[in-house]
């Protein structure tokens, strides 16, 4: 198990302001500026039943399926999470496509191997587990164990 060095929550305040800016990017027509590596993902409140928005970065994109992989980084506490487990038909928009897609939840093994990958693939990226609270060692076991620990949601089109 990867070892946890500090609780990381969902952003409040100016934070969450910081956090929120990619939105208004997709909102005035410039989410090709992202290309594939963030995914704007439109998804329903599970207590209002109310329109929510959250951009997050792609962990993986299979090209052949276009599947994207999403990680929920602050765990299951992130409302965006929370809400497509109660409601996963869902839409994404990635660059200046519009995908209506069904989110599902990957088992623990598939995050394992989708984060040795992306830790290859994107060795400065993969660096944001330390800033969301994880000591990673770099090695492959390590960010295996920590991919394990994590959360990865695949969006499949519908």
């Amino acid at each position: 198990m990867p070892e946890k060095v500090r609780e990381r929550k969902p952003p409040k305040g100016l934070s969450r302001l910081f956090f929120r800016t990619p939105i208004l990017l997709y909102r005035m027509g410039l989410g090709w500026v992202f290309g594939s590596r963030m995914i704007l993902l439109n998804h329903v409140g599970r207590k209002t039943g109310l329109p929510r928005q959250a951009v997050l970065e792609v962990a993986r994109h299979d090209k052949e399926t276009d599947t994207y992989v999403i990680n929920a980084g602050f765990g299951d506490k992130s409302d965006w999470y929370q809400n497509i487990l109660q409601n996963p038909e869902v839409t994404i928009r990635v660059g200046r496509r519009t995908l209506p897609v069904r989110a599902e939840r990957l088992p623990a093994e598939a995050g394992g191997d989708i984060m040795v990958n992306f830790s290859l693939e994107h060795p400065v990226e993969a660096r944001i587990a330390r800033m969301m609270g994880y000591a990673v060692d770099g090695t492959v076991e390590g960010w295996r164990t920590l991919g394990e620990a994590m959360l990865f949601v695949a969006l499949r089109p519908r």
